[in-house]
C-alpha cells in the first residue's frame, strides 16, 4: 500500500485534532512523549519516538502520513544545539 501525500491544510487539521484531543484528555503524564496525529481521521498515537509510532501503525496494517509533535511542545525536534 502506497502512502498518500501531505495535502494542503493537513497541518492545520492535525493541529486542530490535537487541540480537541487535549480538551477532553489529560496528557500531563505524557509530557515529552512523541505524538502522531492523523489529519484525516484525527486519531492520535503516542510513543517514545516517531519511529515507534510508525511501528505501531505498521503493526495495525496502516500506512499514512502523520503530523508529529512532542507532548507539551509545539514541535517534534529542534534542529541545531546550544553552544
Amino acid at each position: 500500500m502506497a502512502a498518500t501525500q501531505w495535502a494542503k491544510g493537513d497541518t492545520e487539521r492535525a493541529l486542530k485534532a490535537w487541540d480537541e484531543y487535549q480538551k477532553s484528555h489529560d496528557v500531563s503524564d505524557q509530557i515529552g512523549q512523541a505524538v502522531g496525529i492523523d489529519p484525516e481521521s484525527g486519531r492520535i498515537w503516542f510513543g517514545e519516538s516517531a519511529l515507534e509510532i510508525v511501528d505501531q501503525l505498521e503493526a495495525e496494517g496502516l500506512q499514512k502520513p502523520l503530523y508529529f509533535l512532542r507532548v507539551g511542545r509545539d514541535y517534534y525536534q529542534r534542529k541545531g544545539g546550544h553552544r
